[in-house]
């Protein structure tokens, strides 16, 4: 039997080795705990050194918070710029590889896009006056700046101060490329924060000179050609080294608005331009005023050329058109012949009534800017104009800018329910509706209880579409059908899409709608009709080697939208758009705080999505898609069904307007139109309101006693 005292007896060892451990643990924590108080006291009279107080405190207080903020603001700025460097991935520097002669749909030449940037001329060998020559116009400090030159700036602030309006620009050369590299011409803050983060990337990642060797070969020179060499050969038939100082000045001068300085089109204001830069040349000193005299007395003359008018803004999206097709094509071939779908014609139409109106009764209504898209509705192409002035801005906003397209977009919505089983006479409730917390409101704040969907749709009643949404399709059906229809822009899937609120381009918006006017087929849209080689063989048609549209709509679908959709410029909204006998469809359209209206229309023959707004998102004077959209789009089809063979709107029995209804929109039309012009100028809230005091007081005031006539002589 095991005796319990010997086992703990033998315990007696393990147990004194616990109390050890024990005791150099306490130990060990003592003594590490006294030498860092030891540290922290020896680090604390050290840095007593350094105490400061008085103004040396408050100093360095300042300094503290001033290094605190700095570093906010270096994490803000990185926050900022994030969105600009996303813009630099991919291969900016490639022009593209492709050289392409493009003609209209009759084979008349109308411009060449990508042979004429590829023309370029090394820096080191331009002549010394050339580069001169630009950097006294557009940037003098280019070699000295890091991509922003705040120098410059304030003398660009001083000079627009001392002339009361803008006479000189603070933007640098680099920030320039950059807005033509990488970012378009909408004057916006975003836009202005990107291209000068941009600016200061560009200074990092190239040399001074292959800055400037971007900006001499890609700027827009006017007459279709990009690039300062390309130039030189255009308007002086000359190489860029030969080229004497007149002819650089007259080059020079071109980067600031080519299209208003363009010697072929204007020669006295390219002239008067060029003496401009030989001034600023002088002023540089990168010449002498007995050397620049030569120039001044014999100014530069261009050569005698017939000139091609040529419709930029289709050419930019004609040639990002061919380079798709060319490589879904396999075709290895990078220089060719490409006969496009435009219609010079109906180009100019939709140019002249554009700017016709714009000019007519821009101001009055606040608006500076439109767009226009042309398709014949077999899908091709006949006119694109992206902007009053391609020289001035070469952003095309009918293909790139994404716009509110309001009401317009009831289209699709109606569209949906169509496809879902409603029909024209369905009947539904006007009232106020609650979906999710949002209450939209119809135009005129007021409410018509039950209508029918055509009635709904033609008076662009916002409630009704809504609670189709709601209660009938949801949102995702609807984006669905506009995909479907031909829309490239993202649908937001949000409640408040019913109304309009997602972007869309004004080509998106052509296509969608002609899809109604193609009896549902959708995928028909094209801008290049053949490309051969310049030996005459046919390497893509578009009728033989483009997939076929698809049938995507029903055809009864197709004939309900399409009957209420002709009775909107006839009863509706869009009176103003209504064609002199010719049946049309089409739907107007307003954006939020009116910043953007659109009339969308089609007849047998043609589809045409009209655009207005500014460039700066600024709202325009309630400007609706029912005036001047409406307007314009009536002018240019007008043009383009003349001498045409009239075709039916498909699930429309009768292709003639009713007389009653067409008499109707006609004085409606010329009543808007008389208005319009008429329109006062805007008064501000002050001038009104005395104008109202001093009405008031002239009713309060008392009438005027007449007083007795004088006695007379004859009368005694």
């Amino acid at each position: 039997m095991e005796n319990p005292f010997e086992q703990k007896k033998s315990k007696g060892p393990r147990a004194s080795k616990l109390l050890e451990l024990d005791a150099w643990i306490d130990s060990t924590l003592y003594e590490a705990g006294f030498k860092l108080s030891e540290t922290w006291e020896r680090i604390t009279v050290f840095f007593r050194r350094f105490h400061v107080s008085g103004w040396r405190r408050a100093f360095f207080e300042l300094a503290s918070e001033g290094f605190t903020i700095g570093t906010a603001g270096v994490i803000l700025l990185f926050a900022l710029a994030l969105p600009a460097f996303e813009e630099t991935h991919g291969d900016w520097r490639s022009q593209g590889e492709f050289a392409v002669t493009f003609l209209d749909r009759y084979g008349n030449e109308i411009g060449q896009r990508g042979i004429l940037q590829r023309d370029s001329v090394p820096v080191d060998e331009m002549p010394e006056h050339v580069v001169n020559a630009v950097l006294a116009t557009e940037d003098r400090r280019f070699f000295e700046h890091f991509g922003i030159d705040f120098i410059g700036l304030a003398r660009a602030l001083t000079q627009n101060a001392r002339a009361g309006g803008v006479v000189q620009g603070g933007s640098t050369l680099t920030q320039q490329l950059a807005k033509n590299l990488f970012l378009s011409n909408e004057r916006t803050i975003d836009r202005k924060i990107k291209e000068a983060f941009l600016s200061l990337w560009l200074e990092m990642n190239l040399t001074k000179k292959e800055i400037l060797q971007l900006y001499l070969d890609r700027a827009y020179m006017g007459g279709g050609t990009f690039g300062i060499a390309a130039a030189a050969d255009f308007y002086f038939g000359k190489d860029l080294k030969d080229v004497s100082v007149a002819e650089a000045a007259m080059l020079a001068g071109l980067f600031k608005a080519p299209a208003r300085y363009a010697p072929h089109i204007n020669l006295p204001a390219a002239r008067e331009r060029a003496n401009t830069v030989l001034n600023a040349m002088v002023e540089a000193g990168y010449m002498t005023e007995g050397q620049v005299l030569a120039a001044r007395i014999r100014p530069a003359s261009v050569q005698d050329r017939a000139a091609i008018d040529s419709p930029d803004y289709f050419l930019d999206y004609a040639f990002e058109e061919v380079k798709k097709v060319a490589t879904e094509a396999g075709i290895k071939s990078h220089s060719f012949i490409a006969r496009t779908t435009i219609d010079m014609g109906i180009q100019h139409a939709a140019e002249e009534s554009l700017e016709f109106h714009l000019r007519q009764h821009g101001a009055s209504y606040g608006v500076t800017e439109g767009a226009v898209v042309v398709l014949e509705n077999n899908g091709a192409v006949r006119a694109v104009v992206g902007g009053r002035d391609y020289g001035a801005s070469q952003f095309n906003r009918a293909t790139k800018a994404l716009r509110q397209t309001g009401s317009s977009f009831k289209t699709y919505v109606y569209t949906a329910a169509m496809e879902a089983g409603l029909r024209p006479n369905s009947v539904v409730s006007d009232g106020p509706i609650n979906w999710g917390g949002w209450q939209p409101k119809n135009y005129g704040r007021s409410y018509s209880g039950r209508v029918t969907l055509t009635d709904a749709f033609i008076r662009s009643i916002n409630t009704v579409p809504v609670r189709l949404a709601k209660d009938f399709l949801t949102t995702q059906p609807i984006a669905d059908i506009a995909h479907a229809m031909g829309v490239e822009s993202n649908v937001i899937l949000h409640k408040t899409m019913v109304l309009g609120t997602s972007g869309m381009t004004v080509m998106d918006q052509a296509t969608g709608y002609n899809t109604l006017a193609n009896g549902g087929f959708s995928g028909s849209r094209h801008a290049i009709a053949q490309i051969t080689t310049y030996g005459g063989e046919v390497i893509y048609d578009h009728d033989r080697d483009a997939p076929p549209a698809k049938k995507v709509l029903k055809d009864s679908t197709v004939a309900d939208m399409n009957s209420m959709m002709v009775l909107v410029p006839e009863k509706g909204t869009g009176r103003r758009a209504a064609l002199p006998g010719l049946r049309s469809a089409g739907k107007t359209g307003t954006g939020q705080a009116y910043r953007d209206a659109w009339y969308v229309g089609f007849t047998g023959n043609y589809t045409a999505a009209v655009w207005m707004g500014n460039d700066d998102f600024t709202p325009m004077r309630n400007m609706t898609g029912g005036s001047l959209p409406a307007m314009i789009w009536q002018r240019l089809m007008s043009y383009a069904h003349q001498n045409v063979e009239l075709k039916p709107i498909p699930g429309i029995d009768n292709p003639l307007p009713d007389p009653a209804a067409l008499a109707a929109a006609r004085k409606a039309a010329k009543e808007a139109e008389r208005a319009a012009v008429e329109r006062p100028p805007a008064l501000s809230t002050a001038t009104t309101k005395l104008l109202r005091e001093i009405s008031e007081l002239f009713r309060k005031t008392p009438p005027m006693e007449v007083p007795a006539e004088p006695e007379t002589l004859s009368s005694l």
